[in-house]
């Protein structure tokens, strides 16, 4: 008897070691990657009064290049994204302001992109403008860079609010794709209650923004949460769909228009 039950408990720990081993790559098991662009839109289909400037397929962007898999200057959402982003540009609109779109999907091709220019540290072409208070060496450490993006997801937004009355962008204190805390949404501030603090201490060169930035980037801010969007803490610019339809799959169609 007690053969046997050392045999059973013997089969039974096999189990758990290839139970456990089978675990360890769930993660990798559920990013897929596909080119089935048939649930995306082209946004400005479903937005008609966004204001497109695609960064990426110019090259006013940290990288100083057109990035690839950009094929054209346009950009696509999720169909559930697009629509969810229609009710923030009727809410807006109706405050006097349009969305203006930096970029919306980004192909695997496009992050891959990134992670080569960030490893290659002696191309430091654009740092006057996008990322003066950092040292290239320390983009993947801070966070800066990833090998998978949300964007890449379909249903993630970059953008800013254009004034219809001055007929420019709104001013929020800082450029898009910023490298640093002055992007951060809690800068000078507190986005939970709206309240301008003033405290720059987290930025490295004492760089601060007004009551007024903030308040910019609060109405921005309160119009994506308020139909469906979730903020990131490091960016003011970026948004997510709360219920994004594809949260495990990586999509690798470029960004074009949709046909």
């Amino acid at each position: 008897m007690k053969r046997k039950g050392f045999w059973t408990a013997f089969v039974l720990l096999c189990a758990v070691v290839v139970l456990s081993a089978c675990g360890s790559n769930r993660d990798e098991d559920v990013v897929s990657p596909t080119d089935d662009s048939s649930q995306f839109v082209t946004l400005t289909d479903a937005v008609p009064d966004a204001i497109l400037e695609i960064r990426y397929y110019g090259t006013y962007n940290f990288v100083g290049a057109r990035i690839d898999g950009y094929l054209e200057p346009t950009a696509l959402l999720t169909r559930v994204a697009a629509d969810s982003l229609r009710a923030v540009s009727d809410d807006v609109i109706s405050q006097g302001y349009r969305l203006k779109i930096y970029d919306a999907y980004r192909p695997q091709k496009g992050v891959d992109h990134f992670v080569r220019w960030a490893e290659n540290v002696s191309d430091t072409l654009m740092k006057a403008f996008f990322y003066p208070d950092l040292d290239k060496s320390v983009l993947f450490e801070q966070e800066y860079i990833y090998e998978k993006s949300g964007h890449t997801r379909g249903s993630t937004v970059d953008l800013t609010l254009f004034d219809m009355q001055t007929e420019k962008e709104l001013d929020m204190g800082g450029t898009f794709d910023w490298f640093g805390p002055e992007s951060h949404p809690d800068f000078c501030g507190n986005p939970e209650t709206g309240e301008y603090t003033g405290d720059n201490s987290k930025s490295p060169a004492g760089r601060s923004i007004t009551p007024e930035q903030f308040r910019h980037r609060m109405i921005l801010r309160e119009a994506m949460l308020r139909h469906g969007f979730k903020p990131l803490d490091s960016e003011w610019w970026h948004f997510t769909l709360a219920n994004e339809p594809f949260p495990d799959t990586y999509f690798t169609f470029p960004v074009k228009q949709l046909k």
